[in-house]
């Protein structure tokens, strides 16, 4: 069993990294973290516990290039790893240059073993990919910019 000191550790180190949830499960002990809700702690006694307010979900990173009028940015939707095609072995979903259509996938964000589909919300011309195949990305990290029809 933890006590609230190793807890309160846990959930520093969640803070200076920017993690939204943290699972730990040993014998017969499970901890689950998640910012913005109740802490449970089995089997021995649940005690729910609202965590400090000083968590925060992560903030867009501030050097990210802007949109104008004619261009459009599509940001990450969360944290994870970038995917620029549906597998390995596949050509990516979008190259420098091409036309794509609203709701068209242009990547995968991989966050927690899931597989996020990501649409481009606006109809135009992939102008600038961001990020590279397989990097870390950040919520609200630029992953490509768009030149609008």
């Amino acid at each position: 069993m933890m006590d609230m000191e190793e807890i309160q550790k846990i959930i520093n180190l969640m803070d200076d990294n920017n993690l939204v949830e943290f699972e730990l499960e040993e014998e017969g002990f499970r901890l689950s973290l998640k910012k913005g809700q109740a802490m449970v702690v089995s089997p021995a006694a649940s005690v729910p516990a609202v965590l400090p307010q000083n968590l925060s979900l992560p903030q867009p990173a501030t050097e990210q290039p802007k949109a104008n009028e004619d261009t459009e940015v599509i940001a990450s939707p969360m944290v994870g790893t970038f995917y620029a095609a549906p597998s390995p072995d596949s050509p990516p979903y979008v190259t420098v240059g091409q036309k794509v259509e609203a709701s068209e996938i242009v990547c995968i964000i991989e966050a927690m073993k899931v597989m996020n589909e990501i649409p481009v919300e606006v109809n135009g011309t992939i102008t600038e990919i961001l990020v590279s195949n397989g990097e870390p990305v950040e919520y609200g990290q630029s992953l490509f910019r768009i030149k609008k029809d």
